[in-house]
This record gives structure tokens, sequence and C-alpha cells, in this order.
């Protein structure tokens, strides 16, 4: 799917809704029941905000008696997968999956224990409460009694038994219909019971007129009292909220808003400090709860609930107290300014920082559907229009084309149109070079050759690699890059599985994908996965260095993409089962708000950003006129948030951090979806906007529009226009762009050097670059095009090795193992560097390259690296080196003990010991054993205390 779609699934989106965690199950027990063949009976509804009981409880506290059996059941809360597991005792129940389904397990009461949610994250989220074994009887029952509060030795009607609002002033019309004298109540959901006390509760709409607003205000009355408590429940929202406010000077001295369930739930409040004084009661519903998303619903919990306020003379406890730490409150929603624009009026609503001007391109019925789009040497932009999108088309009927688009004039419009081919199935992504055109068309990439004179195809297309898989086409192979190294790279989401190689080829020659950055080099034909995992990423840029960066979603939004690397998941396992633990992004921040989940705060994250849905990613590197803030930083479209994040990338270790930086562009309509930029020739920035009111992608072409599409172009007051065509360019004219300001032109013009050839000519005006421009930017630029030119030699990269720069150092390595073989020297230099090399960027590369070599190879690198104790905190290098030393561990297994044993990165040796243990052969259990022995006499500390347990579960094991 385009990116806008990517990004949003519809159920998770509801599944995280605030109104559907409160919807409980038709039951939800959590207090003691028995039942035929049970001591204890609970049952919990499972969500991402944790296990809830019948009584609004969060991870209640379960408990039994020594001996007694007991049964514990959740109920799926929501369209996520989710289990129970018991720490101690090791049980676990089945994963659930569909909302409303539900699991038990079953023990006896021998120990306290801890119930938590096994898949990876959930219990970091919450999902976690304490099981205990007490002795005696075990009651529920809060033994303080509560005193209602009085004005003038009159008692107050703060719990509305009276039947009406007396006391009380309100405003607006939220409390019209307030009062509720049935459980279950007639304006929540069905079978959902509030548990309220006496006769009456007060609601401000409940889920059937949760669109009135208002306020409810009581009398003044003084505290006699040290605590208080009421019962409330309703949206976990900004302006749901109850306020008890000091009378003199109208502080609000505490405030709460409901949990986002409907059960009312005691909150308990400690008024000493306001002892005497007089407060009020302020209940607050300024939430209307009205989507203004065409294809999300209302927020139904845009409403409080409201019981039973009372005085206590001690602090009253009660089992199902809900505190202010176990709400995630979401702010109101974002301002909707603009929706269903037309292209001219879409560009003027535009806020746009000082200097920059934004001007309508093209759009429809020019262009349609804009899901890719790339450029030429000379600078016009071929577009592919997704009409087919989002079924793939039987076999000659795919409607999708390839536009060129050109400004003729210099006015900003692309004013001449040329349809390129037609016919086309299922284009997901578009890019220019080599003779020709590349494109995404699952299950294919396609190249079709091209005759540059006349703008037309030169022959028909061409099956370059087939396997791509179709589950979900909105994370398919997508937004081709040609590399700095001369491949082509794309990214691939996690919910499409493929299986790519050549046409024909058998399952042993293919390579298997379903999430990450891969590549294919033009005249090899050579196919890799790069990096591995992430989410749906739909974006990939190198910065000067030639560092790759991708942009994802759902999960946090920024990774570097490392040769090798193995990144955090949104679904779905590595394909290497002994990786353990995967790399994080790079990001110091999310784009969404709370601890909720990223769905929870779609169009409620204006604050930080917008939300977590991105497309796009541009690492700007045009126009040296261009504010210094800009360069070398990374732009992102923010679908939800409708506007352009810009993240700062500051080298840090090995890596990079990725810091937020103020926005660069507010597009002002919930329509606008840009799904990528890039900078021409002038260094102004084309993005293409799939225009559409649905964000979320959907394999029912009739949720989405059909018949609009954008092109904007943004543009720097500095910014001067030119006409190019790189293509007539000489060589010597193409090797001095190397030191163009301009990345457009480097990059072209190294295509062109790439697609011409070698050329000693060429070959020597590159070494003089490399061997004398002072900035090593352009040094690395001289070096790209040499090696895409063939123009470098063995000795030559090897002697770049001891080159001054960690960056010069750093490419040589990787071509170096680009053909992944290596000499007997070069083998012999990476294990020196290994040993002495003072940049953390260098030891990177080594890690990378080492997965390149074969197993038995790596040793002298490995036992290098290992020992590099100042790596043992970087972002990347500890799993990078595992992921290299992992697959020695079978080949030599008591080397592989010794190198752990003393290897000063974390994880290494417990990794170690868990691979050995998964061999499972005599040989693996002699080398555990030893083990054993040789750590048993290690001095004792926390860690080694964890490796021993770890070899005593392994030997048991096995």
């Amino acid at each position: 799917m385009p990116a806008s779609r990517l990004l949003l699934c519809f159920l998770l989106s509801i599944s995280l809704n605030p109104g559907v965690f409160s919807q409980p199950a038709a039951r939800h027990d959590a207090k003691h029941t028995k039942t035929e063949g049970y001591d204890r009976d609970y049952t919990l509804q499972a969500t991402m905000l944790g296990y809830f009981g019948e009584d609004g409880t969060r991870n209640p506290v379960l408990k039994a008696q020594p001996g007694e059996n007991v049964r514990i059941t959740i109920v799926n809360g929501e369209t996520m997968t989710h289990d129970i597991t018991l720490e101690k005792m090791g049980v676990k129940s089945k994963v659930l999956v569909e909302k409303g389904s539900s699991a038990s397990i079953v023990f006896t009461a021998r120990q306290s224990d801890t119930y938590f949610c096994s898949i990876p994250g959930h219990r970091a989220a919450g999902m976690v409460g304490k099981f205990e074994v007490v002795d005696g009887p075990i009651t529920n029952e809060n033994t303080v009694e509560g005193i209602k509060p009085k004005k003038a030795g009159k008692e107050l009607n703060l719990n509305f038994e009276k039947g009406t609002l007396q006391d009380w002033t309100a405003t607006g019309d939220a409390f019209t219909d307030a009062l509720i004298s049935a459980d279950p109540s007639p304006v929540h959901e069905k079978d959902v019971k509030l548990g309220i006390v006496g006769k009456y509760f007060l609601t401000s709409g409940g889920t059937k007129y949760y669109k009135r607003t208002g306020t409810l205000t009581s009398e003044p009355f003084p505290v006699t009292q040290p605590f208080a408590a009421f019962k409330v429940s309703g949206g976990a929202l900004q302006d749901t909220r109850v306020e008890l406010v000091r009378a003199d000077t109208k502080e609000v001295i505490f405030e709460i808003t409901g949990s986002g369930r409907a059960p009312l739930q005691p909150v308990v409040i400690d008024l000493t400090p306001h002892l005497q004084k007089e407060i009020f009661i302020r209940i607050i519903d300024n939430e209307t709860g009205i989507s203004q998303i065409p294809y999300i619903g209302d927020d139904k919990w845009a409403h409080i609930n409201f019981d039973d306020f009372l005085f206590y003379p001690s602090r009253p406890n009660f089992t199902n107290e809900l505190r202010k730490s176990d709400i995630v409150v979401l702010p109101p929603l974002d301002p909707v300014i603009h929706s269903g624009l037309s292209g001219q009026e879409a560009a003027r609503s535009m806020t746009m920082q000082k200097g920059f001007s934004v001007k309508l391109a093209a759009s429809e019925p020019d262009v349609v559907r804009p899901i890719s789009f790339t450029m030429d040497t000379r600078g016009r932009l071929w577009v592919v229009e997704a009409h087919t999108y989002p079924v793939r088309a039987p076999e000659g009927q795919g409607k999708d084309r390839i536009l060129i688009l050109e400004d003729t004039n210099g006015d900003g419009t692309l004013d001449k149109r040329t349809v390129f081919m037609e016919g086309l199935n299922l284009i997901s992504a578009i890019e220019v070079g080599m003779g020709g055109v590349w494109l995404g068309s699952a299950p294919n990439l396609l190249f079709i050759p091209l005759d540059k004179k006349n703008d037309k195809p030169a022959g028909p297309p061409q099956v370059m690699l087939d396997g791509w898989g179709l589950e979900d086409t909105h994370e398919m192979l997508n937004n081709f890059k040609w590399g700095p190294d001369g491949w082509l790279y794309g990214t691939h989401g996690v919910f499409t599985h493929s299986n790519v190689g050549r046409p024909g080829a058998p399952d042993n020659e293919r390579t298997k994908l379903n999430g990450g950055v891969w590549r294919f080099h033009p005249t090899t034909k050579v196919f890799e996965l790069f990096s591995e995992g992430t989410s749906n990423p739909w974006g990939i840029d190198f910065n000067d260095y030639g560092h790759a960066f991708i942009t994802v979603c759902v999960i946090p939004h920024m990774f570097q993409s490392i040769q090798g690397a193995r990144y955090q998941r949104q679904a779905g396992k590595h394909f290497n089962p002994y990786t353990y633990a995967d790399i994080k992004q790079i990001g110091d921040h999310v784009h969404w708000i709370g601890d909720r989940g990223p769905h929870a705060g779609n169009f409620r994250s204006d604050a930080v950003g917008g939300g977590h849905a991105h497309a796009g990613a541009m690492i700007y590197l045009g126009s040296e006129l261009w504010p210094k803030q800009y360069r070398n930083n990374i732009f992102m479209n923010n679908i939800h948030g409708s506007r352009v994040n810009v993240d700062r990338l500051s080298r840090n270790g090995s890596g990079y951090v990725a810091g937020h930086d103020k926005d660069f562009l507010l597009t002002n309509d919930t329509w606008s979806q840009w799904l990528n930029f890039r900078y021409d020739p002038s260094g102004s920035v084309f993005a293409i906007d799939w225009y559409d009111k649905n964000q979320c992608h959907s394999s029912n072409p009739d949720v989405h529009q059909k018949t609009m599409g954008r092109i904007f172009k943004i543009s720097h007051e500095t910014d001067k226009w030119v006409q190019v065509d790189l293509s007539k360019a000489s060589d010597k004219e193409l090797v001095n762009y190397q030191l163009h300001p301009n990345e457009w032109y480097v990059r072209t013009a190294r295509l062109i050097l790439q697609e011409r050839g070698p050329n000693r000519k060429v070959h020597k005006a590159l070494k003089n670059i490399l061997n004398t421009n002072p900035d090593v930017t352009r040094k690395l630029r001289a070096l790209w095009a040499l090696h895409v030119t063939r123009g470098l030699k063995e000795q030559e990269l090897l002697d770049l090795l001891g080159h001054e720069s960690e960056y010069v150092r750093s490419w040589a390595i990787q071509l170096l193992a680009e053909n992944k073989t290596l000499s007997a020297t070069a083998l012999k230099r990476f294990g020196d560097l290994g040993k002495t090399d003072t940049s953390a960027l260098v030891r990177l590369y080594l890690a990378s390259a080492a997965q390149r070599i074969a197993p038995e190879n790596r040793w002298e690198i490995m036992e290098a690296l290992l020992q590099r104790a100042e790596d043992k905190n970087d972002h990347n290098l500890p799993l990078m080196l595992w992921y290299a030393f992992e697959p020695t561990v079978p080949t030599n297994m008591n080397r592989a003990a010794d190198l752990a044993l003393k290897a000063k990165v974390p994880n290494i040796l417990p990794f170690t010991i868990q691979r050995l243990t998964a061999i499972k052969s005599a040989e693996s259990i002699k080398v555990l054993q030893d083990l054993q022995r040789r750590v048993a006499n290690n001095q004792d500390s926390h860690e080694n205390h964890e490796v021993q347990t770890l070899l005593k579960k392994a030997l048991a094991s096995n």
C-alpha cells in the first residue's frame, strides 16, 4: 500500500481506542468465586492497558490460600495477541488473537507469583500483576465508614440520592439527563455493570449522549475530615474530568479522569492540607468525541461518570482503587482545519517556515493516485499512478501507468506531460537508470529498457526477480533508491512474506524477507537482504557519508540501516532463531502521545509530532543556500499529523541519535497523504500527495479515492530554476560533478558513469579527488564512483584501511567484503583493525563484513572485536558482534566457549550458552559442563550468578 495506508490498521486503531478498552466481556470477575473443580476462579479482561477485573481493577492482586486449586481465565478485550503466564511456576495459557476469545491456566496455589503477558513488549506496557498465597481468610472489604459532607449542618446532595441536581449548578447540555437509576445503565453499553452505590449515579451522557458538553459545579462545603473518596469512570481524556477546587483561591487541588472503562472505581484524596477550608466539586465534560476523520468512529467514551462523594477520618482502602498512575490521559483532538480541498486551495492552506513557499506543481486530472516517483538526468519527474491498488489485477488487466512530468519554463508547474507506459499491474515503486526503468510490481521486480531519445520503452518489461509476496499490498517492495555503492536499494514490510530469486530459481537459491531493506545489483544481478526487521518502512535515503536511514510506522520511527543488522519488529520472528535480541530505533523520541501505544494517540499528538504513521525519507543534501539546520537531516511525512517532521541526525558511538526538530511544514489538511520527497537540480523539493480521506489501507478498492492526486514543489527564496541534462555531459564533467554542493548532481553523475562503465581517464581523475581533496565527503564520493566504475584494485582498498579518516577506512572494509570472498591478506588486515582501530564506526563495519565471511574464517576478527570493552554500551556493536559470532559456535564449540568467556562485550556469554544448548549434542553438553566448572571458579557477581543459573537450566534441558 501507499505509505499513507501503511499506516494504520483499522482494527488496531479501533482496538486501542479508549472506548473499546472500556467494554468488558460478559464476565471479568477478579473477585473470589468458587466453581465446581476450583477453589478460586478468576476471570480478567486482557488489553494492552493491563488485565482488568469486573470492578475495574487494573492488574488486580489475585489471592488464594495454600493448596487451593486455582483457575485464571482471560478474555481478549481487543484484536491483539495476548496470553497469561505465571513467572515462577512457568504455567502459560494459549495465545489469544481475536477479540472475545478466552484461555485459562489452572494450577495449585503453592507460592506467590507474578502473572503477566509473555508477548514481547506487553509486560513492559503494563500487563503484569501479583498472585499471592495467603494464610487466613481473604477479604476485599473496606473497613472505614464514610461521612456525608455538610454545609451549615445540612447534608449535601453529593451522592444524588434525592434524584435531582440539588446543590449543583450546571452549564451546557451534558447534564440534561444526568441521573441514572439502573445498572446496567440505559445510556451505556449493554451488559456493562457500573457498580453504582445507592439508587442514582451521575453521567455526562454515557455512550448515548457523549456528544454533549458542559460543566456541573457543587455548592462549596468545608473539609471536615482528612480524607475523601468518590467513584468515577468514563473517558481517559483531558477534557472529561473531575476537579476538587479551593473555594477561596479557585486553585484546583486535585483532578482525575476516568480510566477509559465503564465500572465506577473509588478514588482516594488526602485533604489534610485543606482541613477546615471550603472546597467544591467541578465535573467537566468539554469533549464531544466527534471524529473529524472519515474512517474513524466517534469516541463514545467522551463522557464522565461520578458517584458517592464521602469524607473519611482515616485513609480508606479499596481493592479496586483507581490511581492516577493507572491512567494514560489523552489530550483533546488535534484541530482539523481543512479537508477535501482543491489542489490550489491545499497549497494556499499550508504553513511554511520563513523563507519557504509551496506551489501546486500538478494535480488531478493530470496526475491521479501517485504512489512513487523519481527524477531522471534532466530533473524530470517519473511518476507512477497506482490505479490497480489495492488488488493485483488478472494478468494483462493492470491499469497502472508511468508519467513523465516536466517544468519547461521555470514557473514551478509541471506543464509537460508524457505517458511513458500503461497497462502495468500493482506498481509500488520506480527508479530510472542503468539503461531503463525499474519497477516494483509484486510478485516481480521489473526492468523496462529505455529508448532515451523518444521517451518510450525499448522493449517489453523484463522480470529480473520474482517471489515477492502479495499478502499485504501496502507492505510490498517499495521506495527504490540507488545507493552510493551502485546497488538498487528498496524497502519491504513485515506483513508480506517474500521468497525472492531469479525467475525459475529453486527455493535454496532464493532469499526470504518479510521486513527490512534489500538491495539488487543491476549488472551482477545479485540480490541481498541488507538489514532485517522494523515494521513497514516506506522511505530510505543516504547521508553525506553513505549511511542509510529508514522511516517506519507503528513502532518507533527512525532506524539507521546497517548491513547485516536485525531490528525491532512490529510482528513476526527473525529468520535466524538464534538472534535472541534485536537493535532498537535511533530516535530519542516518538511522534505519538502517551504510553498506551501509537494508535491511541492518533489525531491527539500535535504536541509531539503528529502520530505514528510515517511516509517518505529525504536527507536534504540539495542547495547549500538552504538553512544549515536542514542539511544532512532527515525529512519524513507524518500522515496523521498532516505535516513534515524533521529529525536531526547526530553521530553517537558507532552510529547516530535522531533528535526531534521543528516541523518543516504543516499541510493543515487531513486528506493530505504525502508519500515521498526528492530535491531537484535547483535544490527545491518535489512531494507527491496521494490525496485521500481514508488514511488506512484496505483490501477493498472502494474504500480508497480513485480520482485525486497532487504534486507540490517547495522552494526556498534562494532557489534558482535550472535546465540540465547530465546525460549529455562529458566524462570529465561527470567527474567534476562529484564536487558539486547539490547531491542531485553527484548521484546522477555517478549513476551515468556507472552505466558508461570503466574508463582509465575517469579513474585517474577520481583518484586525484580521493587522494588530494581535503573534504572527506568528497573523498567518499570519489571512492564510490571508482567502485561503481570498477576502478579499484584490492591493494588500493587495502591501502585505504590505513587512511586517516574513519569514514574512508569503513567504506574500504565494506567494498572489500562486497563479493563475500576476501583474500588471506584482507582477513589479516581486518583482524589487525579489530585489535587496534580507535573508531567504533570502523569496528561496526568490521562486524558487518564478518557476517559476509565464511564462519570458519571469522575467528581472528571476532577474537579482536569481542575484547573491545569500550563498545559494551554502544547502540549497535554488542548485537552486531553477536550476529557475526553466532554462526561460528557450532563450527568449533570449545573455541567459541573460550572466546565467550573472555568477551568484554555484554550478552556474548549468555547468548553463546543458549546457542550451545540449542545444538543438543553430546559435544555441546560436554562444552556446557566444562563452562559450568569454569564459571563456578569466577569471582562472585550478579552477572556470574545469572550465567550459572542459565547453565544449570541449559544442562537440565539437555
